[in-house]
């Protein structure tokens, strides 16, 4: 809301304040004067004002007493504190009281025009600096479109891209909003083109200079961190975009140093892919060819039943020595609730906690069935809203915050994104196709657009285990999903719109992986 540009100044000594009072209406604002409370609040009933300016030693009513009888009729008016009282009980009181600011008398006229200037323009003077921001380097990104960009700078990239989704949508600028989802319309494609060129050989050629990818978190990650401190939590949050992490990192950064680095999923950008490779270390046809029996496919569910395993596995292999391991997955708050009534035992000795975290990937999912929860979560800003106010009062937040309690540092990451869909990209399959909306496995696969889908026709060159001579993989890429020719209007029907994952999108594939150092000592 725009508040107007008129001031109450509240000072027993009012007519004494004529040449500030003059200075701030040649600034352009309307200014008013009261000697006392009793004249200001009749004088607030009668007209709105902007701010109020207020003396703490007036007499009768004392100065913070009439700040909530200000709030009861203008439940949002800011009051700025201009007194001569330096004692600190005053300022405590004050604050207690959430005033917008503070001046000690005597304060020059472009002090008090200052305060003023943030309260009443501050938002649309932020804004108008945000704009001027965003279009000059818009204009520098939309040169970069096409160019033959590395991993590291597709990274730096993607994660500002985040950013501006994140300020942009705090500020409300539509018009702003849809210049940047065409440029990430178009990075998408270039990105895809990136990934279909660069993937194998990143596995082929393990020399190579490549980004972190989700087997290395372990090793590159929380090997350090354990090595250095002797414990380490290890959090994973399924399904967590950059911008939903942008959005978390404040309330993160009251009790941490964070540290924020970047790593990429392996594909298919799926959870029993992406995060499997996490905790074992392994790509998919290694973990297979390890432990066939933890595999089975048709048997969806099932496949991330190990992770606490495989993480005991990998540090044994890492250090040469058996590290403690204590593993928990969280679905529900009172899941959540039990293992915060663990978790400081946990904690307390050396080894690595790992607790991973599956509301979001719950969210993304569900919304696609449920309508009220659709409407909740209708678009990013929303999902990425509904994020910050889960985590705000999650069991991950309580579980952060035992951390720092304890001085435990924590490696806080995810094991892939989603990307909001809203392309159907028709696909001509046999019926062992899986039944994926983002990567299917299965026979002589064919996409219409062949710009919908990254081929992968060497499996196991992918990390990937081979399943017949004619198997192929198709991942889609930019916001596309699949559909069958024969369920065109079904799939689009009940798709259009959905978060969804395993293609190749930034918003899938560039993960934030943060280093949350305690604050505490």
């Amino acid at each position: 809301m725009t508040r107007p540009r008129t001031i109450l100044w509240v000072d027993d000594e009012i007519e004494t304040l004529d040449s500030q009072m003059l200075f701030l209406r040649q600034q352009g604002f309307t200014v008013e004067g009261a000697a006392n409370g009793d004249d200001a609040l009749a004088m607030l009933r009668k007209q709105s004002f902007g701010v109020i300016l207020l003396d703490e030693q007036i007499p009768g009513t004392r100065g913070l007493d009439l700040v909530p009888m200000f709030r009861a009729i203008d439940a949002s008016m800011p009051v700025v504190m201009v007194t001569k009282a330096e004692e600190p009980e005053t300022l405590r009181d004050a604050i207690g009281a959430e005033i917008s600011d503070y001046l000690t008398k005597p304060v020059s006229p472009r002090q008090v025009l200052s305060v003023i200037t943030r309260l009443l323009e501050g938002d649309r003077i932020r804004q108008q600096r945000l704009s001027r921001d965003f279009v000059t380097r818009f204009r520098e990104l939309e040169g970069r479109r096409g160019e033959h960009l590395e991993w590291r700078e597709w990274v730096e990239l993607i994660a500002e891209l985040a950013e501006w989704e994140v300020k942009l949508g705090a500020a409300d600028e539509p018009g702003l909003q849809e210049a940047l989802r065409s440029l990430q319309l178009s990075m998408r494609q270039d990105f895809a083109r990136f990934i279909a060129a660069s993937y194998p050989r990143w596995l082929s050629e393990r020399t190579a200079d490549r980004p972190p990818l989700s087997v290395d978190v372990v090793s590159e990650f929380v090997r350090p961190t354990l090595d250095a401190s002797g414990r380490v939590m290890l959090v994973v949050v399924d399904c967590l975009r950059l911008d939903q992490w942008a959005m978390i990192r404040p309330l993160v950064e009251r009790f941490f140093d964070v540290e924020v680095d970047h790593y990429f999923s392996i594909l298919p950008t799926a959870t029993p892919y992406s995060r499997n490779a996490i905790f074992s270390g392994l790509y998919p046809s290694e973990l297979i060819a390890r432990h066939p029996a933890w595999w089975n496919d048709k048997e969806e569910a099932s496949l991330n039943a190990h992770e606490g395993e495989l993480l005991t596995e990998q540090l044994r292999e890492l250090t040469g020595r058996d590290v403690p391991v204590h593993y928990e997955k969280i679905f529900s708050a009172s899941e959540g609730e039990q293992v915060l009534k663990r978790l400081s035992a946990h904690l307390s000795g050396d080894g690595v906690t790992a607790l991973v975290f599956n509301f979001i990937d719950q969210l993304t999912h569900g919304r696609t069935e449920n309508d009220a929860l659709f409407e909740v979560a209708r678009d990013t800003l929303a999902l990425r809203t509904l994020t910050r106010t889960w985590f705000e009062g999650s069991a991950l937040f309580e579980a952060l915050k035992e951390a720092e309690r304890r001085r435990v540092p924590v490696l806080l990451t995810t094991d892939h994104g989603s990307i909001h869909c809203h392309t159907p990209a028709t696909i001509f399959a046999r019926r062992d196709a899986t039944a994926n909306l983002r990567f299917k496995f299965g026979e002589d696969l064919r996409v219409e657009d062949p710009d919908a889908a990254v081929v992968v026709d060497n499996l196991l060159a992918s990390g990937l285990p081979t399943r017949s001579d004619h198997t192929r993989l198709l991942l889609a890429t930019g916001d596309r999903f699949f559909v069958y020719p024969t369920k065109l209007r079904e799939y689009q029907a009940r798709y259009r719109g959905a978060f969804l994952h395993g293609g190749v999108s930034p918003e899938e594939v560039v993960l934030p992986i943060a280093l949350l150092t305690p604050r505490r000592g």
